[in-house]
């Protein structure tokens, strides 16, 4: 009676992923199994698994290639997957949300409508309610920007020819990993060499960072610097011999390398510090990634003035206990497991022996954290509104000057509407470097990095071959202004950022390459439309006036202003003696008129000082 009843259970519940699989495999003889909780066709892919023949086999097949496309993900994965589905529905990877707005912010200004790859109702963290428009409606060149180009990352849709950037759609985005080719080598001879699908059959639970490289590689570039690879050969950047790359990657760029961030070199993923929630969502929508994203540095090695916070796993159905079944260690009662900025609990990241461990969830490898609360080098008076990233950052990808040009006499495919339609984008770019980089605040009020996004210079050919638009700078605010846009760079080093260094280079601040004169700070990288606006920069001195040209895109985000920048400067006065973090003058706010005091007059006029 008791096994009966776990039948009907099981039936009830959607769990019948292991059935009629020997019709299947008649054909499908040497397919990897999906995993030992799917091992079964029918579950997933529908189809008559009794039949033997093809056709009658096929017939009610919801999704041949791949069952888990948003049309038919509601009946294969969502049968037994709901919560996870819910999730991911409303999540950034799915809406596109976030990147929707801003190319509609940075191209043609404020609009009252929001737009998402498909209509909906959303609810932010708050409970406020949202009316989403379909991005199909977005009918100006935003709108056909996110259609024809950055539409192929989302997941929502299949990209099977982007060589390097091949991925399904659905969940088998992130589960079912592709090759570069975007073709089947798995042992099924039916299917052997056939494009559109992935690799094989075998469902990966926990997806590597290869999986995460297929989309995260443009604009920010965050994947390529986390693994320690850079397209920058593609720009004005000397490479050895002047040869292409190494290494071929999506848009026929090659890639060289450069010094991985300090966690990847330690042998961690992308996932090992990214939650569930950060990449598949919470079931909130949110207008941006920072918005739904819910680490930071500081939940693992601690703020200047508070150590990581943890709590201990009291209930099984603690979110933490159900995501680390498939670890090395799974979360058990009584451990202490980390939290996130947000209050979420990390299922790999634990107190235990007086020691913070994280626990590599593909690996199993146990990394020792270190903790910095306290040390001198973070208890710097006047450095609380630094990102832990804006004097680790090792590296940050920046782009000068991108020149796109819409062309109406050609055609190109609208991966949304899924058809060809008149007018093909193709870009060029003036300058890349990695270092310096350029500092503002961030939408959390912080100072951190921050690169052009968006920095483009727009021409429209019409269908008559004549320019409606010849580098035209897109509006933003009501102004026609280049814009910057704070990023994680993922490119992270144990050793940080000299302070004499970061304190005595304006262009840390934002005034790009310069030439110092006096009390005036003059920009060399001269932008083409303007001699007055240097490309690489968003601010200028002139007589100890600071002046902000350029936007900053994100909402509560800004340049340096003329008083932050003077104080940033001055600090190099003190540095000149007082060249340690652990002087005790910097516990305090510094006097910066303490050059004139007895003391410093008597060291000043020493001989040989």
């Amino acid at each position: 009676m008791a096994a009966l009843f776990l039948l009907v259970l099981f039936t009830l519940t959607g769990c019948t992923r292991q059935e009629q699989r020997e019709g299947c495999v008649s054909c499908h003889d040497a397919i990897e199994q999906a995993s030992r909780h799917h091992s079964g066709c029918v579950g997933c892919h529908g189809g008559d698994g009794a039949s033997g023949h093809k056709n009658a086999a096929h017939a009610t097949m919801g999704g041949e290639a791949n069952p888990s496309e948003p049309a038919s993900w509601d009946k294969s994965c969502g049968g037994c997957h709901r919560y996870q589905l819910e999730r991911v529905k409303s999540s950034l990877m799915t809406t596109n949300r976030g990147i929707i707005r801003n190319i509609q912010l940075t191209w043609e200004g404020e609009s009252n409508k929001q737009y998402a790859t498909a209509g909906s109702t959303v609810f932010d963290q708050t409970g406020k309610g949202a009316e989403l428009a379909p991005v199909a409606e977005l009918d100006n060149l935003a709108g056909e920007l996110y259609r024809k180009t950055c539409s192929r990352c989302h997941i929502g849709t299949a990209n099977g020819d982007a060589y390097g950037a091949t991925h399904g759609s659905g969940c088998g985005a992130c589960h079912f990993p592709w090759n570069d080719e975007g073709i089947y080598v798995g042992k099924d001879r039916t299917m052997k060499g056939k494009a559109g699908h992935s690799a094989t059959h075998a469902m990966n639970p926990l997806p590597d960072t290869q999986v995460c490289a297929r989309c995260h590689n443009r604009s920010g570039r965050i994947a390529f610097s986390y693994q320690g690879l850079y397209d920058g050969n593609n720009g004005l950047v000397p490479t050895r011999g002047g040869e292409a790359g190494p290494l071929m990657t999506s848009g026929a760029r090659t890639l060289t390398h450069i010094t991985a961030d300090v966690h990847a070199a330690a042998g961690m993923e992308c996932i090992d510090c990214h939650t569930s929630r950060d990449v598949m969502g919470d079931g909130y929508s949110s207008q941006n990634m920072y918005l739904q994203t819910e680490i930071s540095c500081e939940d693992c090695h601690g703020a200047p003035a508070r150590l990581p916070r943890y709590r201990e796993i009291t209930r099984e159905n603690y979110e933490a206990v159900r995501e680390s079944r498939s670890y090395k260690l799974p979360v058990t009662s009584g451990m202490l497991m980390l939290q996130t900025a947000r209050g979420g609990q990390y299922s790999n990241v634990f107190y235990r022996d007086g020691a913070l461990w994280l626990q590599g969830k593909r690996s199993g490898r146990l990394h020792k954290i270190k903790v910095i609360t306290g040390t001198s080098e973070h208890t710097v008076f006047g450095h609380g509104r630094l990102e832990c990233y804006s004097c680790h950052s090792h590296t940050v990808v920046q782009c000068y000057g991108c020149h796109t040009t819409y062309d109406k006499k050609k055609q190109a495919t609208d991966y949304i509407k899924g058809e060809e339609t008149a007018g093909s984008f193709s870009e060029t770019e003036d300058y890349r470097m990695l270092y310096p980089f350029p500092l503002a605040l961030n939408q959390r009020g912080k100072i951190s990095p921050v690169t052009p996004g968006c920095q483009t210079f727009v021409s429209v050919a019409e269908a008559d071959g004549s320019f409606s638009k010849r580098e035209y700078v897109a509006k933003f605010k009501g102004a026609q202004q280049l814009r910057f846009a704070p990023f994680y760079s993922h490119n992270s080093s144990k050793k940080a950022i000299g302070c004499a260094e970061c304190h005595g280079n304006p262009a840390f601040l934002g005034f790009g390459q310069h030439i110092i004169e006096g009390n005036s700070i003059t920009g060399t990288l001269i932008c083409e439309k303007s001699d007055s606006k240097p490309l690489d920069g968003f601010l200028t001195m002139k007589n100890g006036q600071v002046r902000a040209y350029s936007a900053i895109v994100r909402e509560q985000s800004r340049s340096l202003n003329g008083g932050e920048v003077q104080r940033a400067l001055s600090v190099n006065l003190c540095l000149v003696c007082h060249d340690a973090a652990k002087d005790p003058i910097y516990r305090k706010g510094l006097d910066y008129r303490a050059l004139d005091n007895a003391l410093h007059r008597k060291l000043l006029s020493f001989p040989g000082r």
